[in-house]
Formats: structure tokens, sequence, C-alpha cells
């Protein structure tokens, strides 16, 4: 598999930032780490192991990107509101650059898939909801979709606009809403076992329907746990029979 270490300073987060490339061809798979995990995180845990077969045949090429939430949400040191500052900026180098990067690592304007699992997967679904004209589809996997389950009660504007249960329902402009129609690829998946969030997902799935918005909300059984050996099987298995 072909394998590619990217590292630029960004001037919108003020630090080095890595991506990891794997693959030739294909869709962009974008991926977001769980938690306060690095771009290395699904190569680490062999989900890339997992899903080489389409990376191999040029059906997908994958672009792992860094987190920041501990230097967000998932620092319990830090004021609110330099959380909420800090995710946006973090929202505003996916979306002016890593996109960008993709693009031109691809030679031209390709589908940009967003896909991650637990805290990666609100990252996915939420760069997908905010950012319809740069982002194609998402497959987020057992996410909890209200950021206010990682702020410990505080509530500002950055917090709305960054909470898909939140800010969907109130979701009316006209342009957003008939990008979103358009999309063929709103995937929600996860399980109903230990540490899932199954009504969350269910959640989203019926502000989604009340919009009219294509998706699919896929629960796995009680057995479906929140842990690797299953975003092992669910990634594979939607990269086969959805795309």
């Amino acid at each position: 598999m072909h394998r590619e270490i990217h590292t630029w300073h960004s001037p919108r987060l003020d630090k080095a930032m890595e991506v990891a490339v794997y693959g030739h061809y294909g869709f962009a798979l974008l991926m977001f780490p769980t938690a306060a995990a690095d771009f290395l995180e699904y190569e680490r845990f062999r989900v890339i192991d997992a899903i080489a077969p389409f990376i191999d045949s040029g059906k997908v090429k994958v672009f792992s990107i860094n987190s920041i939430n501990h230097e967000s949400w998932l620092n319990r040191h830090l004021p609110p509101r330099t959380k909420a500052v800090r995710h946006q900026q973090f929202n505003a180098y996916v979306a002016e650059e890593v996109v960008p990067f993709i693009h031109a690592h691809c030679r031209g304007r390709v589908p940009v898939i967003t896909a991650g699992a637990s805290f990666g997967a609100l990252h996915s679904a939420n760069t997908l909801f905010r950012r319809p004209d740069l982002i194609d589809g998402c497959i987020a996997m057992s996410g909890a979709y209200d950021l206010k389950d990682y702020t410990d009660g505080y509530w500002d504007e950055d917090v709305y606009f960054n909470s898909p249960l939140d800010y969907l329902p109130n979701l009316n402009d006209a342009a957003i809403l008939a990008q979103l129609r358009a999309k063929q690829h709103i995937h929600f998946v996860g399980g109903r076992g230990a540490y899932e969030a199954p009504e969350s997902a269910e959640a989203v799935g019926r502000v989604l329907a009340s919009k009219g918005i294509p998706h699919e909300i896929d629960l796995w059984g009680p057995d479906v746990n929140h842990d690797w050996p299953w975003w092992r099987k669910m990634l594979p298995h939607y990269l086969e029979t959805r795309f």
C-alpha cells in the first residue's frame, strides 16, 4: 500500500499538523480520529489494514488527519470559551487547508467523504452539515451528535453551531438544504451494546427526515459495543456495499 506523511504549519491553528495519505486513486475518505488521538490512530488500530483492499484497488484514497481535541473540549484545564475558539479554528483548518490539500494531492476536485468513530463521528458529521459545498457525504460510526455531551455544561453560539442536534432542527437555509438533499452518502452506523449511543443517531435521523435529507441510520445489535473490532468491520462493510 502506498503511504505518505505530509506536515505543514497551519496558520489557523499556529502549529504543525500532519496528514497520513494512503493509496493513489479513488474518492477521498477524510478520517477524523477518536477522542484525543492522532493522525496515525486508524493505522495503529488496523482500520487501514481492514480497508486495504479498497485502497489498493483504487476505490478510495484515505486522508487521516490529526486532532486538536486535547486542546479543546477534552482538556478540562482550559476555560470553556478558549475551547470553543479552538474548535472553530479546527473547523477552519479542515475547510481551508485540508480540503484544498486533498484537491491538490488528487490533482482536481474529487468527492470527499468524511469518516470517523466516536468523537471522530461527531466531527465527520458536523463537517458535512456545516460545509456541504465542500463535503460529499459521511460515514459516522458510533457517535454522539450533541456537542453539549462534551462541554461540561458550557453553552455559547459556537457550541450551538457545532452541535448537529441543536442547529439542524433550525436549518432553513434553502441553498444549504438543497446541497444536503442532493447527497447520496449520509450514513450513521453504530451498535446497541456497551457505551454506544444509538438514541443519538436515531435523533439525527428524525431531524434529517423532517428536512427531506436522504440518509441511512444503521444500528447493529446489542452485542456491538463501542470498540475497535466493530469499527474494523463497519468501515469496510460500508466501502464495499455503499460505494
